[in-house]
């Protein structure tokens, strides 16, 4: 797969921007807006349990011009689907909205003005190379680009990266609809790799510089060949289960209740709640230590422990999360499943594969030996369709603006 250039991006964005909204006046401020997509490297459905993630900014991205059009109007051009528009004067949640783009611009207007921006439309063309339904959050590099831009262009306070990560939170739960966890949005205004705590409502964050090529390994992610944007009730249904336990428990949360309680209350949550609830919790607890034995394995540089962990991680989603396959899912067409299957056949116990991100579609993820990286990808385009199956590399660039 071919991979463009962050400087060949804004070129394509600003084509797009002259051919649908005319040429930049000679005196205009040009705004250029940059937001990756992200990689959950470890801590598979922890984070809305306030539980710990790892998870990297991707060299794919979102990258466009704005500038603003002396209007109360924000206008929108995505490359490969029709402009739309956003009027400014009520930033309120629109039942109509939601579940589309617009939702995204009118979430992110209001929380960029409830910190002090003051809304003035504006023209925004993007290009975005992050790919669409692949579980790569496409949806929280949107809403952190929209941000930068309006905080540029509404001389808004400065945010930070992890407050913009919560304002994109807000809008995709609130105003899209979709009740996704911080981590996404965490990753994508962060760059870089990073560890992250979500247990408070402000999640502690830390980063580490690492490439998993010098220990070896290729970063690959393969589109199973299910588009996982029309699973949301799937996916709705992963924290609802882990939160009714924890309900039951006393709490809202998984990481506020004791293990031991939950051992006691097993008979009766199985019969409240069904035996899928309680085995999501138990995968609850065994991933996020997981996710601590990875990052200490990272930084202390042990690429074998790491894999090891990862493999254990792997298991656990498809046992006990079950997020690989949909439920009621045609046993002829289990997509995710079946890649895995295919990723461990050509592996044969090197490196590692598990589900990624959300899981229920999307893509999986794999670390191959980086001499094996060509016959890998050549092997599974031939499965499961040219482009399925592409390596990317962790950058330190996390959602920015800046001014041409």
């Amino acid at each position: 797969m071919t991979t463009i250039t962050h400087t060949q991006a804004l070129g394509k964005a600003r084509e797009l921007y002259e051919a649908e909204f005319g040429p930049i006046p000679a005196d205009a401020r040009v705004l250029a807006i940059h937001a990756p997509g992200r990689s959950e490297i470890s801590g598979n459905h922890t984070d809305h349990e306030g539980g710990h993630v790892i998870a990297g900014a991707l060299d794919v991205s979102v990258d466009g011009i704005a500038v603003a059009n002396g209007t109360n109007t924000v206008r929108i051009a995505d490359e490969g689907y029709p402009t739309f528009s956003v009027e400014l004067d009520d930033l309120d949640v629109r039942e109509d909205e939601v579940g589309t783009s617009a939702s995204l611009v009118r979430g992110m207007a209001h929380e960029i003005a409830a910190h002090g921006g003051i809304p003035v439309g504006f023209d925004f063309a993007f290009v975005c190379t992050v790919p669409s339904g692949g579980g790569l959050s496409s949806s929280a590099a949107v809403e952190a680009a929209y941000g930068r831009a309006m905080e540029a262009l509404w001389d808004a306070p400065a945010v930070d990266p992890v407050t913009l990560a919560q304002m994109s939170q807000r809008t995709e739960n609130n105003y899209y609809g979709k009740p996704c966890g911080l981590m996404d949005q965490t990753a994508v205004c962060l760059g870089g790799l990073s560890f992250m705590d979500f247990e408070n409502a402000r999640p502690a964050t830390e980063k580490l510089a690492l490439t998993f090529e010098d220990y070896g390994y290729s970063l690959v992610l393969v589109k199973v060949g299910a588009d996982h944007t029309d699973l949301t009730h799937e996916y709705a249904a992963t924290p609802a289960e882990m939160q009714a336990v924890a309900a039951e428990l006393g709490h809202t949360r998984l990481c506020e209740t004791d293990p031991a309680d939950f051992d006691a209350a097993v008979p009766a949550l199985r019969e409240k709640l069904g035996d899928r609830a309680v085995l999501r919790a138990i995968h609850y607890w065994y991933e996020n230590d997981l996710v601590d034995k990875r990052w200490a394995a990272l930084k202390d540089g042990d690429i074998d422990a790491f894999l090891a962990y990862t493999r254990q991680s792997g298991a656990s989603s498809a046992m006990y999360l079950q997020n690989v396959s949909p439920s009621g899912v045609d046993v002829r067409e289990q997509h995710a499943m079946l890649a895995l299957g295919l990723a461990e056949h050509i592996l044969n116990g090197r490196g590692a594969v598990r589900i990624h991100g959300g899981g229920f579609g999307g893509s999986i993820q794999c670390f191959v030996p980086v001499e094996l990286t060509a016959e890998f990808c050549q092997r599974m385009d031939a499965w499961l369709g040219e482009g399925s199956c592409r390596t990317y590399a962790i950058t330190e660039d996390g959602a920015s603006a800046t001014w041409l």
